[in-house]
Protein backbone atom coordinates (compact mmCIF):
# COMPACT_ATOMS: atom_id res chain seq x y z
CA UNK A 1 0.00 0.00 0.00
CA UNK A 2 1.47 3.39 -1.33
CA UNK A 3 1.64 5.82 1.45
CA UNK A 4 0.69 8.77 -1.19
CA UNK A 5 -1.02 12.08 -0.07
CA UNK A 6 -3.23 12.23 -3.32
CA UNK A 7 -5.99 10.25 -1.49
CA UNK A 8 -5.99 12.96 1.29
CA UNK A 9 -6.00 15.78 -0.90
CA UNK A 10 -8.55 14.97 -3.22
CA UNK A 11 -10.80 14.04 -0.06
CA UNK A 12 -10.04 17.56 1.08
CA UNK A 13 -9.64 19.55 -1.91
CA UNK A 14 -12.64 17.64 -3.76
CA UNK A 15 -14.39 20.73 -5.08
CA UNK A 16 -11.31 22.95 -6.01
CA UNK A 17 -10.38 20.35 -7.97
CA UNK A 18 -13.49 19.31 -10.00
CA UNK A 19 -13.84 23.42 -10.68
CA UNK A 20 -10.21 23.39 -12.45
CA UNK A 21 -10.57 20.32 -13.98
CA UNK A 22 -13.86 21.55 -15.60
CA UNK A 23 -12.19 24.48 -16.48
CA UNK A 24 -9.26 22.86 -18.41
CA UNK A 25 -11.86 20.49 -20.21
CA UNK A 26 -13.88 23.53 -21.13
CA UNK A 27 -10.86 25.60 -22.41
CA UNK A 28 -9.44 21.92 -24.26
CA UNK A 29 -9.59 22.41 -27.98
CA UNK A 30 -10.81 18.79 -28.12
CA UNK A 31 -13.99 19.44 -26.33
CA UNK A 32 -17.32 18.91 -28.01
CA UNK A 33 -19.36 21.47 -26.60
CA UNK A 34 -22.06 20.71 -29.08
CA UNK A 35 -22.08 17.08 -27.53
CA UNK A 36 -21.80 17.59 -24.31
CA UNK A 37 -23.82 19.94 -22.20
CA UNK A 38 -21.70 21.87 -19.38
CA UNK A 39 -24.31 19.63 -16.64
CA UNK A 40 -23.00 16.63 -18.24
CA UNK A 41 -19.80 16.83 -18.05
CA UNK A 42 -19.90 18.46 -14.64
CA UNK A 43 -21.28 15.04 -13.62
CA UNK A 44 -19.12 12.92 -15.55
CA UNK A 45 -16.27 14.35 -13.65
CA UNK A 46 -17.63 14.49 -10.38
CA UNK A 47 -18.79 11.03 -10.86
CA UNK A 48 -14.77 9.89 -11.64
CA UNK A 49 -13.31 11.99 -9.23
CA UNK A 50 -15.21 10.22 -6.54
CA UNK A 51 -14.55 6.72 -8.12
CA UNK A 52 -10.76 8.09 -8.24
CA UNK A 53 -10.82 8.41 -4.42
CA UNK A 54 -12.46 5.55 -3.63
CA UNK A 55 -10.09 3.61 -5.76
CA UNK A 56 -7.01 5.03 -4.14
CA UNK A 57 -8.10 4.52 -0.79
CA UNK A 58 -8.64 0.74 -1.91
CA UNK A 59 -5.77 -0.35 -3.98
CA UNK A 60 -3.56 2.85 -3.98
CA UNK A 61 -2.28 3.17 -7.49
CA UNK A 62 -3.16 -0.25 -8.77
CA UNK A 63 -4.28 -1.63 -11.82
CA UNK A 64 -7.65 -1.01 -13.41
CA UNK A 65 -7.88 -4.69 -13.03
CA UNK A 66 -7.92 -4.52 -9.19
CA UNK A 67 -10.66 -5.45 -7.60
CA UNK A 68 -10.44 -1.98 -5.54
CA UNK A 69 -11.23 0.03 -8.95
CA UNK A 70 -14.18 -2.44 -10.18
CA UNK A 71 -16.25 1.45 -9.44
CA UNK A 72 -14.10 3.11 -11.57
CA UNK A 73 -13.59 0.56 -14.28
CA UNK A 74 -17.33 0.43 -14.56
CA UNK A 75 -18.03 4.22 -14.73
CA UNK A 76 -14.99 4.53 -17.70
CA UNK A 77 -16.83 1.67 -19.67
CA UNK A 78 -19.91 3.56 -18.75
CA UNK A 79 -18.09 6.49 -20.07
CA UNK A 80 -16.83 5.19 -23.64
CA UNK A 81 -19.96 3.98 -24.54
CA UNK A 82 -22.33 6.97 -23.88
CA UNK A 83 -19.74 9.26 -25.53
CA UNK A 84 -18.96 6.75 -28.43
CA UNK A 85 -22.97 6.88 -29.01
CA UNK A 86 -23.03 10.84 -28.90
CA UNK A 87 -20.29 10.60 -31.66
CA UNK A 88 -17.02 11.25 -30.03
CA UNK A 89 -13.76 9.95 -31.18
CA UNK A 90 -12.06 7.07 -29.16
CA UNK A 91 -9.17 9.78 -28.52
CA UNK A 92 -11.41 12.59 -27.45
CA UNK A 93 -12.99 10.45 -24.60
CA UNK A 94 -9.52 9.41 -23.34
CA UNK A 95 -8.91 13.20 -23.15
CA UNK A 96 -11.67 13.52 -20.20
CA UNK A 97 -8.87 11.38 -18.31
CA UNK A 98 -5.61 13.18 -19.47
CA UNK A 99 -7.32 16.90 -18.73
CA UNK A 100 -7.42 15.75 -15.02
CA UNK A 101 -3.06 16.00 -14.96
CA UNK A 102 -3.44 19.51 -15.56
CA UNK A 103 -5.15 20.37 -11.84
CA UNK A 104 -3.90 17.45 -9.84
CA UNK A 105 -0.41 18.59 -10.66
CA UNK A 106 -0.91 21.86 -9.30
CA UNK A 107 -2.54 20.66 -6.35
CA UNK A 108 0.48 18.62 -5.86
CA UNK A 109 2.81 21.70 -6.55
CA UNK A 110 1.07 23.62 -3.97
CA UNK A 111 1.30 20.59 -0.99
CA UNK A 112 4.64 19.65 -1.53
CA UNK A 113 6.09 22.75 -2.57
CA UNK A 114 9.04 22.10 0.61
CA UNK A 115 9.43 18.37 -0.77
CA UNK A 116 10.97 18.30 -4.34
CA UNK A 117 11.61 14.50 -4.04
CA UNK A 118 8.41 13.57 -2.82
CA UNK A 119 6.38 15.67 -5.49
CA UNK A 120 8.80 14.22 -8.48
CA UNK A 121 7.46 10.83 -7.05
CA UNK A 122 3.76 11.95 -6.74
CA UNK A 123 3.87 13.35 -10.27
CA UNK A 124 5.05 10.01 -11.56
CA UNK A 125 2.56 7.53 -9.62
CA UNK A 126 -0.50 9.57 -11.00
CA UNK A 127 0.62 10.11 -14.50
CA UNK A 128 1.18 7.20 -14.86
CA UNK A 129 -2.41 5.92 -12.95
CA UNK A 130 -4.02 8.88 -15.28
CA UNK A 131 -2.67 7.22 -18.58
CA UNK A 132 -3.49 3.51 -17.99
CA UNK A 133 -6.97 4.84 -17.16
CA UNK A 134 -6.82 6.97 -20.18
CA UNK A 135 -5.90 4.18 -22.55
CA UNK A 136 -8.45 1.90 -20.84
CA UNK A 137 -10.94 4.02 -21.47
CA UNK A 138 -10.33 4.91 -24.94
CA UNK A 139 -9.29 1.08 -25.93
CA UNK A 140 -12.98 0.62 -24.75
CA UNK A 141 -14.13 3.77 -26.54
CA UNK A 142 -12.42 2.17 -29.62
CA UNK A 143 -14.14 -1.73 -29.14
CA UNK A 144 -17.51 0.57 -28.86
CA UNK A 145 -16.66 2.26 -32.11
CA UNK A 146 -15.96 -1.03 -33.91
CA UNK A 147 -18.90 -3.14 -32.88
CA UNK A 148 -21.12 0.14 -33.93
CA UNK A 149 -19.35 0.48 -37.64
CA UNK A 150 -19.97 -3.81 -37.97
CA UNK A 151 -23.68 -3.37 -36.81
CA UNK A 152 -23.53 -0.37 -39.09
CA UNK A 153 -22.58 -2.38 -41.99
CA UNK A 154 -24.79 -5.33 -41.46
CA UNK A 155 -27.34 -2.86 -41.96
CA UNK A 156 -26.10 -1.21 -45.09
CA UNK A 157 -25.45 -4.31 -46.49
CA UNK A 158 -29.30 -5.59 -45.95
CA UNK A 159 -30.32 -2.35 -47.44
CA UNK A 160 -28.37 -2.95 -50.30
CA UNK A 161 -29.89 -5.79 -51.15
CA UNK A 162 -33.85 -5.91 -50.83
CA UNK A 163 -35.61 -8.68 -52.36
CA UNK A 164 -38.54 -7.30 -54.40
CA UNK A 165 -41.72 -9.28 -55.05
CA UNK A 166 -42.68 -7.99 -58.81
CA UNK A 167 -45.73 -10.38 -59.16
CA UNK A 168 -47.45 -13.51 -57.49
CA UNK A 169 -44.54 -16.57 -57.07
CA UNK A 170 -42.07 -13.88 -58.55
CA UNK A 171 -39.24 -12.09 -57.15
CA UNK A 172 -36.70 -9.72 -58.18
CA UNK A 173 -32.74 -9.57 -56.43
CA UNK A 174 -31.56 -6.31 -58.32
CA UNK A 175 -27.67 -6.21 -57.39
CA UNK A 176 -25.39 -3.27 -57.11
CA UNK A 177 -21.37 -2.34 -56.76
CA UNK A 178 -19.36 -5.53 -55.57
CA UNK A 179 -20.31 -9.29 -54.66
CA UNK A 180 -17.76 -10.14 -51.67
CA UNK A 181 -18.10 -13.48 -49.54
CA UNK A 182 -20.01 -11.72 -46.70
CA UNK A 183 -22.44 -9.88 -49.35
CA UNK A 184 -23.31 -12.99 -50.75
CA UNK A 185 -24.03 -14.60 -47.25
CA UNK A 186 -26.17 -11.76 -47.07
CA UNK A 187 -28.04 -12.10 -50.18
CA UNK A 188 -28.52 -16.01 -50.36
CA UNK A 189 -30.48 -15.34 -46.98
CA UNK A 190 -32.54 -12.48 -47.69
CA UNK A 191 -33.38 -14.28 -50.98
CA UNK A 192 -34.00 -17.49 -49.64
CA UNK A 193 -35.94 -16.18 -46.66
CA UNK A 194 -38.46 -13.92 -49.23
CA UNK A 195 -39.17 -17.65 -50.97
CA UNK A 196 -40.50 -18.82 -48.16
CA UNK A 197 -42.24 -16.18 -46.82
CA UNK A 198 -43.82 -15.49 -50.18
CA UNK A 199 -44.15 -19.39 -52.15
CA UNK A 200 -42.70 -18.21 -55.37
CA UNK A 201 -41.38 -20.24 -57.97
CA UNK A 202 -38.82 -18.13 -59.85
CA UNK A 203 -36.39 -15.30 -58.62
CA UNK A 204 -34.59 -12.71 -60.84
CA UNK A 205 -31.05 -12.08 -60.02
CA UNK A 206 -30.44 -8.66 -61.89
CA UNK A 207 -26.70 -8.20 -61.94
CA UNK A 208 -27.14 -4.54 -63.68
CA UNK A 209 -25.13 -2.89 -61.25
CA UNK A 210 -22.33 -5.22 -60.70
CA UNK A 211 -19.00 -3.59 -61.89
CA UNK A 212 -17.41 -6.69 -63.11
CA UNK A 213 -18.14 -10.76 -63.08
CA UNK A 214 -14.95 -12.86 -62.31
CA UNK A 215 -14.22 -16.14 -60.99
CA UNK A 216 -14.92 -15.30 -57.73
CA UNK A 217 -18.18 -13.43 -58.15
CA UNK A 218 -19.23 -16.06 -60.60
CA UNK A 219 -19.20 -18.65 -57.76
CA UNK A 220 -20.89 -16.39 -55.09
CA UNK A 221 -23.87 -16.33 -57.96
CA UNK A 222 -23.79 -20.07 -59.06
CA UNK A 223 -24.11 -20.86 -55.04
CA UNK A 224 -26.68 -18.77 -54.70
CA UNK A 225 -28.77 -20.32 -57.48
CA UNK A 226 -27.80 -23.70 -56.17
CA UNK A 227 -29.51 -22.44 -52.55
CA UNK A 228 -32.42 -20.97 -54.29
CA UNK A 229 -33.16 -24.57 -55.88
CA UNK A 230 -32.82 -26.31 -52.99
CA UNK A 231 -36.11 -24.66 -51.61
CA UNK A 232 -38.07 -25.10 -55.00
CA UNK A 233 -37.50 -22.34 -56.96
CA UNK A 234 -35.85 -21.17 -60.43
CA UNK A 235 -33.50 -18.43 -60.82
CA UNK A 236 -33.07 -16.36 -63.67
CA UNK A 237 -29.86 -14.23 -63.92
CA UNK A 238 -30.32 -10.90 -65.47
CA UNK A 239 -28.52 -7.56 -67.04
CA UNK A 240 -25.12 -9.53 -68.56
CA UNK A 241 -23.80 -7.19 -70.73
CA UNK A 242 -21.47 -7.21 -73.57
CA UNK A 243 -18.59 -6.42 -71.88
CA UNK A 244 -19.15 -8.98 -68.94
CA UNK A 245 -20.34 -11.60 -71.23
CA UNK A 246 -16.80 -11.69 -73.19
CA UNK A 247 -14.83 -11.38 -69.58
CA UNK A 248 -16.74 -14.47 -68.76
CA UNK A 249 -15.67 -16.29 -72.15
CA UNK A 250 -12.24 -15.33 -71.39
CA UNK A 251 -12.59 -16.53 -67.70
CA UNK A 252 -13.71 -19.45 -68.85
CA UNK A 253 -16.69 -19.21 -66.73
CA UNK A 254 -19.96 -20.98 -67.73
CA UNK A 255 -23.39 -20.60 -66.32
CA UNK A 256 -24.90 -23.26 -68.83
CA UNK A 257 -27.52 -24.97 -66.34
CA UNK A 258 -28.47 -21.37 -65.22
CA UNK A 259 -30.99 -19.04 -67.15
CA UNK A 260 -29.74 -15.81 -68.44
CA UNK A 261 -30.96 -13.12 -70.21
CA UNK A 262 -29.16 -9.76 -71.14
CA UNK A 263 -32.00 -7.33 -69.68
CA UNK A 264 -34.69 -7.43 -66.87
CA UNK A 265 -37.18 -7.16 -68.76
CA UNK A 266 -36.44 -10.62 -70.85
CA UNK A 267 -36.21 -12.21 -67.41
CA UNK A 268 -39.68 -10.77 -66.31
CA UNK A 269 -40.44 -12.35 -69.67
CA UNK A 270 -39.15 -15.86 -69.19
CA UNK A 271 -40.53 -15.62 -65.59
CA UNK A 272 -44.06 -14.66 -66.50
CA UNK A 273 -43.68 -17.81 -68.83
CA UNK A 274 -42.82 -20.00 -66.57
CA UNK A 275 -45.56 -19.12 -63.98
CA UNK A 276 -48.23 -19.42 -66.69
CA UNK A 277 -48.83 -15.29 -66.62
CA UNK A 278 -50.14 -13.63 -69.78
CA UNK A 279 -49.58 -9.89 -70.09
CA UNK A 280 -50.79 -7.76 -73.53
CA UNK A 281 -51.63 -4.93 -74.43
CA UNK A 282 -55.29 -2.94 -73.63
CA UNK A 283 -57.10 -2.32 -76.23
CA UNK A 284 -56.98 1.89 -77.64
CA UNK A 285 -59.72 3.86 -76.36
Amino acid sequence: MTTSILPGLIRRFEAELLKDWVREQRTAVTLRSDLLPDAELERQSAQFLAALQAGLEAEAFGEISDPGWERARGFLEDVARSRGRQGFTPSETATFLFSLKQPVFKLLQRELEGNPAALVGELWEITVLVDRRGLFTGGRALIGREVMITRLQAELLERSTPVVKLWDRILALPLIGTLDSSRTQVVMESLLQAIVDTGSSVAIIDITGVPTVDTLVAQHLMKTVAAARLMGAECVISGIRPAIAQSMVHLGVSFTDIVTKATLADAIRHAFARTGVSVGRAAAV
